[in-house]
């Protein structure tokens, strides 16, 4: 098991999430590496987290990359046989790694990418499976939890970078299966997500993560299913945004049509194939 850990890199893409990355970077071992890449100017992070933690490595952005962009910078960085990518609202206990281990020896190292069966997210348990099952092959995992077996990466770049936030780790699963590659879920691997703490939950943010969930929709299956299906798959949400932002103004519901004319604007931005440029004022 030892062994097992010295072979982890475990990957922490923040954007000031000092207020609770800690609790992840706690519930890893003090054997593996710890990557954490800061997507802000926040030079004390380092300073702070490098002081506290010995096997933790903050390399400071100086900008907002972005979930895809960043996490490509850190894997590029590992050594390890494994990756272990994780949100800073993320944390575990001991045992998850312990199921992970088990996992790989059960496949015998032919897996791809895992992920975990059991998802705690502010307190309400999912389980996935039935109790016979020790792991389940899977055509996706989310992105706060990815297992990479680096040895079966047959393709650069990790992440495409044109996502900024929003269904990079779908991009990747399924690029991971169209390469021939196995994704798993693993039972009994618990991992606890406090979902939206790990930034600031404001207007602003709101905004950005909704214009770049649609643009990412729209992006994702113009590359994967063509012009047609991006165009049927977005447009009653263009619709529906339309009227939400209408019924918002009209009824001073400012948040409300705000956050649906972010959406609309997403949209407008991925229809004219423009870059996923917008970023969150820092």
């Amino acid at each position: 098991m030892i062994n097992f850990l010295k072979n982890i890199t475990f990957i922490i893409v923040s954007y000031k999430s000092e207020n609770i990355i800690e609790n992840c970077i706690k519930s890893v071992n003090s054997i593996s590496k710890i990557l954490v890449v800061e997507n802000s100017t926040n030079k004390f992070i380092k300073k702070d987290l490098e002081k506290k933690y010995s096997n933790v490595e903050v390399i400071v952005a100086g900008k907002n990359l972005g979930y895809a962009c960043a996490n490509n910078l850190a894997i590029n960085l590992v050594k390890t046989k494994y990756a272990f990518i994780l949100n800073p609202d993320t944390y575990f206990k001991e045992e998850a790694l312990k199921q992970i281990y088990l996992a790989i020896q059960f496949l015998k190292e032919d897996f791809t990418l895992l992920g975990p069966g059991i998802v705690n997210t502010n307190t309400i348990m999912t389980n996935n499976f039935d109790e016979k099952n020790f792991v389940q092959k899977t055509s996706y995992i989310k992105g706060f939890a990815i297992f990479v077996n680096m040895n079966k990466i047959d393709f650069s770049p990790f992440f495409d970078e044109n996502f900024f936030l929003f269904l990079e780790e779908i991009d990747l699963c399924k690029r991971v299966i169209d390469f021939g590659g196995k994704i798993y879920l693993v039972n009994k691997c618990n991992i606890y997500h406090d979902a939206k703490k790990s930034s600031f939950n404001n207007l602003e943010i709101e905004k950005c993560r909704n214009w770049h969930w649609m643009w990412s929709l729209f992006y994702y299956n113009k590359k994967h299913y063509g012009n047609f299906v991006a165009y049927r798959v977005t447009i009653t949400k263009f619709i529906s945004s339309l009227i939400k932002f209408i019924f918002g103004y009209i009824f001073f519901k400012k948040k409300y049509s705000l956050i649906h004319k972010s959406r609309i604007e997403g949209l407008i931005n991925a229809y004219f194939n423009k870059p996923s440029w917008r970023r969150p004022h820092e």
